[in-house]
Formats: C-alpha cells, sequence, structure tokens
C-alpha cells in the first residue's frame, strides 16, 4: 500500500517539494486503519486502496476518506468515480457526511470538486472538503 501511495502521490509532493518517502510511509501508518481500509482491485491486479472511517470529533456526523490512491495509469479511467459512489452509499446508509484533505496543487481538488464536495478550510499544504448527501454543506 506504501508503494501505491508513493506512486500516486509523487508528483504533487514533488511540485510542493515535499516528496519524502519515509515521511509518506510515517503519514500512512498514523492514519492507517485496516478495519476500514479496502483494496481497489481490476483484473486481479490491486490498483489502490482507499480508507472511509468514522470521523467522531466531526460537527454533524461523518465519514473520514482518510486515503483514496490509485495507480497513475489508472487515474482518469472512472475507478475513482466508481470509489466516491461507493463512499457516498456508505455516508446515505450511515446518514452523514464525507470529510477528506488533499494536497493544495493536486489534480485530486478538481476530481473532488467535480464530485461534489465544497472546499471548508486551508492548511499550510492541505484543502479540506467536505460532502453533504443535504442540499446545504455543513461546516
Amino acid at each position: 500500500m506504501l508503494a501505491i501511495r508513493v506512486e500516486a502521490l509523487r508528483d504533487s509532493l514533488e511540485r510542493l517539494g515535499r516528496f519524502d518517502p519515509a515521511r509518506a510511509r510515517e503519514l500512512l501508518m498514523a492514519g492507517f486503519k485496516p478495519e476500514f481500509m479496502r483494496h481497489i482491485v481490476c483484473d486481479g491486479e490491486r490498483i489502490g486502496f482507499v480508507t472511509l472511517r468514522p470521523d467522531p470529533a466531526a460537527g454533524p456526523p461523518a465519514l473520514h476518506l482518510n486515503h483514496l490512491y490509485l495507480r497513475p495509469a489508472w487515474q482518469g479511467q472512472g475507478v475513482g468515480a466508481w470509489v466516491m459512489a461507493w463512499a457516498k452509499a456508505q455516508a446515505v446508509a450511515q446518514a452523514c457526511d464525507i470529510r477528506l484533505s488533499a494536497l493544495k496543487h493536486s489534480d485530486a481538488n478538481r476530481f473532488y470538486l467535480r464530485q461534489g464536495f465544497v472546499q471548508v478550510g486551508e492548511s499550510d499544504f492541505d484543502l479540506d472538503y467536505r460532502w453533504s448527501q443535504s442540499k446545504g454543506v455543513s461546516v
């Protein structure tokens, strides 16, 4: 999973001058909850993974999309949209929102906006997003 994460993030991290494989491993381990992780497999090949877990600290109830990584060759092929449809179905079933963060200057930001997420915050290196099944987004 670390190899997939590094492969998926390398370009974005290099643009920010923050590519460091050791730090990538640290961050993956810090937020990794195996019971909430799902492999993304196509034709028997692991092409990515997603971690969607409850977020007890969220204002209105939310799931935290902590990891969604696809190998670059599979990006732009509709796999991410399929994963987001699954994640949204999980949120609807649990009557909650989805929140996530994405690196600034990452192509993922355009993807999340297209998926109906709304930017709700910003830090030094990340943009924070929230998706709500209701018309308004709770912040």
